[in-house]
């Protein structure tokens, strides 16, 4: 018999294994709940499953109707993009009449002059609905916590027909594009992963209970939270790694490594095993641990090991640093790579 997992998005706790009774009890004291067991794809609101649910499954007037998308605050814009590239890639976003994108600040590459740009304060998920000025500072306030700019801006189709908008990753990677709706509505990650993403997505901050995860799990206390129903774009370093762990498996990652992951993965630290590989191996004191069932994001190259090698590599005292002429300083005026 499959044993059923549940997951409390609002206290982040999980529950279970658990037999199918029990897992009904959990669903009818608390329908906001994720499910999850051995041979679905991916977790689900329990009202949409009708094994957890009353009545008679696929009985539309006994099943509850569906949770709302986005947290009740509407549904994300539904927008068509493409990924263009290899090394250094960017996301091209194509809008309908009245459609929008936000995007951090600096990412924009180009846009059709049909697309008007405005800067709208925190991450633009309230914009056109109820939020008061109490929710955008807050909204802001979160967004400067993880790093970020105390604005987004919000670029939308004002003319007719299609219109397109492109954003460019910062240095050499990937761009991943997740339909937050199909990850349980919600994708933690390292908090400058956030590239763009459909107007209605909202950008909050997830804080790391445990004092060692902060400390020594490579992003810190604070990472960013990506919640809604829509499109979002995120960059990772190098080549992206997608792992599906089953619940209780656990995969030790280089603590700079990690992306992103679902919020049903745990994630913790452990030191290196091993006096002589702690001080010597080269892999620092500490690696992550992601424990499922989730899924997790890996980057071979993060940005702190690209810029360690840059700065590794720079002149310390002026002048130039590289694999020049046996010459010396000679044989670079002679190959032209400078004078000085």
């Amino acid at each position: 018999m499959s044993q059923w997992y549940l997951h409390d998005t609002a206290s982040n706790q999980r529950l279970g294994p658990m037999d199918l009774d029990a897992a009904r009890a959990e669903a009818a004291r608390n329908p906001a709940l994720l499910a999850w067991k051995d041979g679905m794809g991916d977790w689900l609101p329990v009202r949409n499953i009708a094994e957890l649910v009353d009545g008679v499954p696929g009985d539309p007037a006994a099943a509850p109707p569906p949770p709302p998308r986005n947290g009740g605050k509407g549904r994300a814009d539904e927008i068509d993009f493409r990924i263009h590239g290899q090394e250094m890639q960017f996301v091209e976003i194509e809008l309908d009449p009245g459609e929008s994108a936000i995007a951090e600040a600096g990412s924009l590459m180009f846009k059709d002059s049909s697309v008007q740009m405005d800067t709208v304060f925190g991450d633009g998920s309230a914009s056109g609905q109820s939020g008061g000025f109490m929710d955008k500072l807050l909204s802001a306030g979160k967004r400067v916590i993880t790093g970020e700019s105390l604005f987004t801006t919000l670029y939308t189709h004002g003319g007719s027909g299609k219109a397109k908008v492109a954003f460019a990753a910062p240095y050499p990677g990937t761009v991943m594009a997740m339909k937050l709706d199909e990850h349980g509505g919600r994708i933690i990650c390292q908090k400058d992963s956030f590239l763009a993403g459909a107007r209605g997505v909202q950008v909050g901050i997830h804080l790391q209970r445990k004092i060692l995860t902060g400390l020594f799990g490579g992003e810190g206390f604070i990472m960013q939270k990506l919640e809604g129903d829509g499109w979002v774009f995120i960059h990772a370093g190098g080549c992206v790694v997608e792992r599906e762990l089953a619940a209780g498996e656990r995969i030790d990652v280089d603590t700079g490594c990690v992306v992103g992951y679902h919020a049903t993965v745990n994630m913790d630290v452990q030191p290196v095993a091993g006096l002589k590989s702690m001080f010597f191996g080269g892999e620092g004191v500490f690696l992550a641990t992601l424990t499922g069932p989730g899924k997790v994001w890996l980057q071979s190259l993060p940005f702190s090991r690209l810029a360690g090698r840059m700065l590794a590599a720079a002149p310390q005292k002026g002048g130039a640093r590289g694999e020049g002429s046996v010459l010396g300083g000679i044989g670079r005026i002679l190959d032209g790579d400078n004078a000085f």
